[in-house]
């Protein structure tokens, strides 16, 4: 199947799934899947029209999506995995960092990945063996070489507390980074590490769907993905750690698992 078809059917989905989101703003209800763990009729109406858009393209695809997708019908070995609002919490606060993230894998191997940002107009995406792109044009990390001079990200789990592991690791860092943050989309976070914009990015509970597309657009724009605990990663594992590539990454693993 022609990659670049692939990738256009991917970049419309995210734009047509987007479209429901800013349509939404103000107009839609707010649940708790669990405790601040929200979910809205944004993310449902996004979810819809992504999959309505794949679908007619490739009905024999199978799909994996936060909000209950699962087709497992279809022998053709692809599979988009798709969050069609990464960053609820923040989309229902008015807060503008979420997005639409759709990844696709071939035979269990990433090989596309799309993320679409509303708020900015920016596309990050990515094609297996040919680089990340922002709007077209080609990204890559930042060379910064030292945690002192570096701004990272952190995911929290949801509803987390203060006795949490994740808070540790939070602590840890912090005191070692020129800038920490926690921002709210793993899928954002994953890309700006790709453009440059930060220099590390971990989490230690995220699902499938957060991070298909942005883990391969980070490794196309150059970019090191690994777990927190070692080198060995995959999608299914919650725990990841996105860096640069440069010292940071060794640094970070370090704080992060002692």
């Amino acid at each position: 199947m022609h990659s670049t078809e692939l990738l256009e059917v991917a970049e419309t989905a995210a734009r047509k799934g987007a479209k429901c989101l800013q349509d939404w703003v103000n107009e839609f209800r707010v649940s708790e899947k669990g405790r601040a763990d929200l979910v809205t009729d944004a993310d449902f109406a996004s979810q819809k029209a992504i999959v309505e858009h794949i679908t007619t393209h490739y009905p024999d695809h199978k799909m994996l999506g936060e909000e209950g997708l699962t087709r497992h019908e279809g022998d053709s070995g692809y599979r988009w995995v798709i969050d069609p609002l990464d960053g609820t919490s923040n989309y229902v606060h008015g807060f503008p960092y979420y997005c639409v993230s759709i990844g696709l894998e071939y035979q269990g191997d990433l090989i596309l990945g799309v993320v679409y940002d509303p708020n900015r107009d920016e596309l990050f995406s990515a094609l297996e063996g040919h680089g990340a792109k922002l709007n077209g044009t080609p990204i890559s990390p930042s060379r910064i070489p030292s945690m002192d001079q570096a701004m990272l990200v952190a995911s929290l789990p949801v509803g987390t507390n203060g006795r949490d592991v994740s808070i540790d690791r939070f602590l840890k860092v912090l005191p070692a980074a020129q800038t920490l943050q926690r921002t709210g989309s793993a899928a954002l976070n994953l890309c700006y590490v790709s453009a440059g914009r930060i220099e590390g990015y971990w989490s230690s509970n995220l699902k499938p769907w957060d991070m298909a597309a942005g883990v391969l657009i980070c490794r196309e724009a150059g970019g090191l993905v690994t777990s927190i605990e070692d080198a060995n990663f995959t999608i299914e594992n919650p725990s990841i750690l996105a860096t640069n590539g440069t010292n940071i990454h060794s640094d970070l693993q370090s704080l992060l698992t002692t």
